[in-house]
């Protein structure tokens, strides 16, 4: 069977669990994407130079070299993702199509959506709907998706919801009060510090913006207040440059790339996400297994996730004042958070990895 998808982080950033599944049944996993970052369970890999841009014109060759590569290797199975992945993939496999290979695409979120522009409603919208005919299985994963795929005259084989790509609730759990001190000293993160945690990559979407806006605000009520930012991307220079022109060194750290998240919530307070649109982010799900409270702007995925006064607060796109005032309340009021990190039992049958797996096997176990 096939894995593919825009890059190849994206692979082993979220769907390693369901490569090592196939491998497990027997089955030859291979992978296609952009990059040549090696993909554990996969017996083969191939970097194809996808891009996310749709007006590129290595997405041509990307096509071309899918085609060939689908055509050659007689997949049973293909999974695709991501916007420009699930595209070219699904373009290629017509031909295999027809010969018995079946074709899996999950939206992990469509970027045509409530409050889209309207370039995007333009272009994604009739893309999708069309190439839905060239899907055995469309997955959602966000209420919006699932009824705009059902509504939307798609006519793929099966619109199949699933909730996300799953995290571990062993991994990603709350600390003690002994073990949030040690990992403060271990990372050289103040004791007496508040710290807000956004892990996201440094994009347009993602809106770090936002949080620099917020933190702009706070830093005179809760002057020991600190921003970690996970991630890398982009806008990387333009956000560092943006934090010094404010002077808010003092109050922003830049982290970069992680490998252990688990360890920077476990330190942290509150989970911020500035997000302009979310399929179902999986940081939102990790900060709430974390026990961590969760700020975060009101659109799709996001809302999906924080039950309002439950999980945390949501607060209007680009509202910086909103997103402040949430933020100081929950700094004034930890018994607040504390009932929430106990409400994280709420999520976990329903998100755990283990679940989602069985929700996602059970479509393959369908077409195998």
């Amino acid at each position: 069977m096939l894995f593919s998808a825009t890059v190849v982080s994206h692979i082993n950033a979220f769907h390693l669990p369901y490569l090592k599944w196939f491998r497990d049944q027997g089955w030859e996993v291979h992978v296609a994407a952009n990059g040549s970052e090696p993909v554990p369970w996969a017996d083969k890999q191939f970097d194809i130079p996808i891009q996310r841009s749709p007006y590129s014109r290595d997405n041509l060759k990307a096509l071309r070299e899918l085609k060939r590569i689908i055509d050659s290797q007689g997949y049973e199975i293909i999974h695709c993702h991501t916007p420009m992945g699930g595209v070219l993939t699904r373009l290629a496999a017509r031909q295999s199509r027809r010969k018995g290979t079946k074709v899996v695409y999950t939206a992990h979120g469509f970027h045509f959506y409530k409050g889209a522009s309207r370039i995007n409603w333009l272009i994604y919208y009739p893309v999708e709907k069309w190439l839905s005919r060239y899907t055995d299985v469309l997955v959602t994963m966000n209420d919006e998706d699932f009824e705009r795929a059902k509504r939307g005259n798609f006519k793929p084989g099966l619109i199949h919801f699933v909730h996300g790509v799953g995290i571990s609730f062993e991994r990603f759990k709350p600390p003690t009060a002994e073990q949030k001190r040690q990992l403060r000293e271990e990372y050289g993160v103040g004791q007496d510090r508040f710290v807000l945690i956004y892990a996201a990559e440094m994009i347009h979407r993602k809106n770090q913006t936002l949080l620099l806006e917020t933190i702009q605000k706070l830093k005179d009520a809760i002057p020991n207040v600190q921003l970690l930012l996970a991630g890398k991307g982009k806008l990387e220079a333009f956000y560092k440059s943006l934090v010094a022109e404010k002077g808010l060194e003092p109050y922003v750290t830049f982290l970069g790339h992680r490998k252990d998240m688990e360890n920077i919530y476990a330190l942290a307070d509150v989970a911020v996400s500035s997000s302009r649109q979310e399929g179902l982010p999986v940081n939102i799900m990790e900060a709430i297994a974390s026990g961590l409270p969760v700020v975060a702007t009101r659109v799709r995925g996001n809302r999906d996730l924080v039950g309002e006064g439950v999980h945390g607060f949501l607060v209007e796109l680009g509202d910086a004042d909103a997103f402040a005032d949430r933020i100081l309340q929950l700094y004034h009021d930890p018994l607040l958070r504390q009932e929430i990190a106990a409400r994280r039992d709420l999520l976990t049958g329903t998100y755990a990895i283990e679940n989602v797996l069985e929700e996602l096997t059970s479509v393959y176990k369908d077409r195998m």
